[in-house]
């Protein structure tokens, strides 16, 4: 789900959509910029393969986009209708880890903005979105909306626009562009024009047709488009006949195909948005279908325009497009073979973040965000299997548990918490549920497809990797699960919920003899006491979470953030030796294995006792590298705080005006976190620092006006801004000693109890 802008070609230099190869459409183009010229609503409907997202593409991608530009959410790959909302915020750039409802992010982000947001893909999740809609047009005046799916929204005010089959010129040119990118030369003849009235000029069918001019020539694809139009009529009496066209289309293409194609494209069918190679290996292999032999076979599927191969920033991955999975599941639910099929997709997702929670603890920690990113619908169908499964609450609870790095340290608190929170729901029996694994292929009652080589070990299936022994684990990934529960809802703010996990946590694990449960229960009690501003308890709490993990030989991300967070209420007690000390030895472990996220906070921690030093120099160039890091992981909490630190930095070394922007996108950034500053006396009193000390400066009005020109910068600005400022010219002297905050000067009277609402880690 991805939003632009007004000439945005995206984070990979690819435009919004597939614009390339667009051919005519000329009054659908004219007909629906009218449309959005008059209409807040204007919904482009048919059926699938037909071309509406590219026409939609075209029209919004012409450099006319509203001042606040144009944003496309796909919907193609979600599944829930709970997450709509999610995928419009997501969609938007918007990254919140407060308690609100993400409708509530949306209507106040939109607020004041004019803007087209384009809903692609939204024909199985209407009521969700027409409810959305609704809101939108309602209470946000600047926004309008352009709908692309197979049904009307049926909602009041919406003006429909039809798509139907390109005009045969227009095939006839999309069918010979199509030939020509596969080395074929097609004139344009009598055989070719013939064959596109046949296809009745829908785009899928003639790219698909276009597909086979590998093997066929023109004049034989007419011979066997009658036979395959025959035997593959879908559909009855009442079906609309465009739907029936389309599918004789794709029918028609898959009988085209050899017997393991047609395997393969039907258990292509179970991922949900893209996969990669070894995925499809792993998951289709076996029942008929060698894992060798599957990259030839899809090899021949990507050659039809079956698959579409795509770079991506994970490498090579593959796709179907919507109308050709539907197809292909269908086949598979007609085998016999989709309770297989799904559960080793599920054992492959569960298996990948296992080794990704693994090694999220090395150098190849950017590399698993990435991949985790790209695999989010995949990994999302799998918990879906898990928790739909009469045996499967145990791999739900283990698999939620191992994203805790995606949850917390990529910007996904809320929908952690969604399938942490599912997944530890009472099971209907109350008993201990049991992992069975995937099903092995001579199981009684499993499906056997026949064997086209009849070669023996053909049926083999690969061992399951990286899951849990069956039946073993199931108590230690309950706890594994309410612990990451806890911490995602202290982070979110809601500190019942967060401290209710934790107990039930501490108190099962201590029952269980699980000592490692006990640590992390323990670990993200210290958390919820830092940012409370109980800074003798949290110290307490983290020194023994801390003794713990020593003692069982625990150490990865989790631990070292840990000592980063005792370092920050050391620092904050007063003790900068001994939080600079604690946080170079984060450092140095960091370094020593790799990993950036924890040392991004123990940058963070140095760079603010470099500045109570005077060492202001120093302080900015351990900001940068800790901004540079937390914003390439999503982590909004990072790359706030630090912002927040140069502000401080800046003014110290002289340019109050700038401290003040600084300040003001901080501000801009904090609704999306939580609470600013935690509510916390001890994280607040720098940035109280900093705004005196530039008021003095600047005057007032001056230093508001800076804050607002802050507040105006997008976050990628913002960040952008804070990472390419030049060294300023002169300095003020920085401060000695430590600062310690009083509330009297602060204007409280006690540390707010209020936690963080973030995105990252909790120390800062």
């Amino acid at each position: 789900m991805r939003g632009h802008q007004p000439g945005d070609t995206g984070a990979n230099g690819n435009l919004p959509l597939e614009l390339d190869g667009f051919v005519g459409r000329h009054a659908e183009l004219r007909a629906l910029a009218r449309a959005l010229d008059s209409s807040r609503l204007v919904t482009v409907t048919g059926p699938g393969g037909i071309g509406k997202s590219r026409l939609a593409a075209r029209v919004t991608g012409g450099g006319c986009a509203p001042p606040d530009g144009t944003w496309r959410v796909d919907l193609t790959a979600v599944r829930d209708p709970e997450f709509v909302d999610h995928a419009v915020v997501e969609a938007l750039g918007l990254t919140d880890h407060t308690t609100r409802p993400p409708r509530e992010i949306l209507l106040a982000h939109l607020a004041g903005r004019r803007l087209l947001l384009v809903l692609d893909g939204f024909e199985h999740l209407v009521d969700a979105c027409a409810d959305l809609v609704v809101e939108l047009l309602e209470r946000v005046p600047g926004v309008c909306v352009l709908a692309v799916g197979r049904r009307p929204l049926a909602v009041s005010g919406e003006q429909l626009l039809a798509v139907g089959p390109l005009a045969e010129d227009e095939a006839v040119v999309l069918f010979r562009e199509r030939a020509g990118r596969r080395g074929v030369p097609v004139a344009d003849d009598p055989h070719v024009r013939e064959l596109c009235r046949r296809l009745d000029g829908i785009p899928l069918a003639v790219e698909l047709a276009a597909g086979r001019l590998g093997a066929l020539s023109p004049d034989q694809l007419l011979e066997r488009l009658d036979d395959r139009f025959r035997l593959l009529a879908g559909g009855g009496r009442d079906a609309l006949p465009r739907h029936r066209t389309l599918r004789t289309a794709i029918g028609w293409s898959h009988e085209l195909c050899t017997p393991e194609e047609r395997l393969l494209w039907s258990r292509l069918s179970v991922f949900a948005g893209r996969f990669d190679l070894e995925a499809a290996e792993y998951v289709c292999s076996g029942g008929g279908l060698h894992a060798d032999d599957v990259l030839d076979v899809l090899s021949a599927l990507l050659a039809q325009s079956v698959v579409a191969r795509e770079e991506t920033a994970t490498g090579v991955r593959y796709r179907m497009l919507d109308t050709v999975r539907a197809y292909g599941a269908e086949w598979l639910e007609a085998t016999g073979d989709a309770v297989r099929l799904r559960r080793r997709h599920r054992d492959w997702y569960v298996g990948l973040a296992t080794w990704c929670e693994l090694d999220w603890f090395s150098p190849r920690q950017n590399e698993v965000a990435a991949r985790i990113e790209a695999e989010l619908p995949n990994l999302r169908c799998a918990l879906e299997h898990c928790l739909t499964e009469p045996d499967g609450m145990e791999l739900a609870r283990h698999l939620a548990g191992s994203l805790w790095f995606c949850w917390v340290g990529c910007g996904r608190l809320s929908e952690g918490r969604h399938w942490l929170e599912r997944s530890l729901e009472p099971e209907p029996h109350g008993e201990p549920e049991v992992h069975r694994g995937p099903e092995p292929h001579g199981e009684p009652g499993a499906h056997r497809e026949p064997e086209p080589h009849g070669e023996p070990g053909a049926h083999d299936e690969p061992e399951p990797h990286g899951l849990p022994e069956p039946g073993s684990g199931g108590e230690h990934a309950r706890l594994k699960a309410l612990w990451v529960l806890g911490y995602v809802a202290i982070l979110q703010g809601d500190t019942v919920p967060a401290l209710a996990a934790l107990q039930r946590c501490r108190e099962e694990a201590e029952r269980a003899a699980d000592p490692t449960a006990v640590a992390y229960a323990e670990h993200r009690t210290g958390c919820l006491a830092l940012v409370s501003d109980d800074m003798p308890r949290a110290e307490t709490l983290l020194r023994s979470a801390l003794a713990r993990y020593e003692e069982i030989g625990e150490l990865n991300s989790n631990v070292l953030m840990g000592q980063v967070e005792l370092a920050m209420a050391r620092a904050f007690l007063g003790d900068l030796p001994d939080a600079v000390r604690l946080c170079e030895e984060v450092r140095r472990i960091c370094e020593d294995h790799g990993e950036r996220w924890a040392r991004s906070y123990a940058l963070y921690v140095l760079a603010y006792a470099a500045w109570r030093e005077g060492d202001t120099a120093r302080a900015r160039a351990l900001l940068t590298d800790c901004l540079s890091c937390a914003h390439t992981f999503r982590d909004l909490l990072g790359s706030v705080l630090s912002i927040e630190l140069l502000a401080l930095v800046t003014v110290t070394q002289g340019d109050p005006a700038e401290a003040a922007v600084l300040q003001g996108a901080a501000a801009a950034l904090w609704p999306s976190v939580g609470l600013p500053l935690f509510g916390s006396a001890y994280y607040n009193a720098p940035h109280e620092l900093c705004e005196a000390t530039a008021r003095q400066r600047l005057g007032d009005g001056r230093y508001e006006e800076c804050v607002r020109q802050g507040r105006a910068l997008g976050r990628e600005a913002a960040v952008a801004r804070a990472l390419g400022r030049a060294r300023p010219r002169a300095g003020l002297p920085a401060p000695r000693g430590p600062v310690r905050p009083t509330h009297e000067a602060l204007g409280t009277h006690e540390p707010a109890a209020s936690p963080t609402r973030k995105g990252g880690e909790t120390a800062g």
